[in-house]
């Protein structure tokens, strides 16, 4: 009688450890969707932040072009020779033209 006590005792053990083992599976089947949408998640949230850095320091170099523009004559000198072609008196203008330009004749 003392054998077939243990060997209750044995399988309750074994049933009850098998029913904590599929109670853990579920569990885990029922979180890994959150868990593959959060790693999705936080991929997205390191894009977005690399992203985010890129359009603040085009950002920057604008504003420095916009400042330089309203407080700097020399850069406004500068592009009026450049894109205008204007040209201070009793100056010569050169003009070079491109690889491609000098190819296309």
């Amino acid at each position: 009688m003392n054998v077939d006590r243990d060997i209750w005792s044995t399988l309750t053990k074994f049933v009850i450890g098998l029913i904590v083992l599929a109670v853990l599976l579920l569990i885990g089947m029922y979180y890994l969707p959150l868990i593959q949408e959060n790693t999705r998640m936080g991929a997205k949230i390191l894009e977005l932040d690399q992203q985010l850095e890129t359009e603040t320091n085009q950002l920057n170099r604008l504003q420095a072009q916009i400042d330089a523009l309203r407080n700097d004559p020399k850069t406004i000198e500068r592009l009026a020779r450049e894109k205008l072609g204007y040209a201070k008196p009793d100056e010569t203008i050169i003009r070079f033209e491109s690889a491609t330009n000098a190819a296309g004749r």
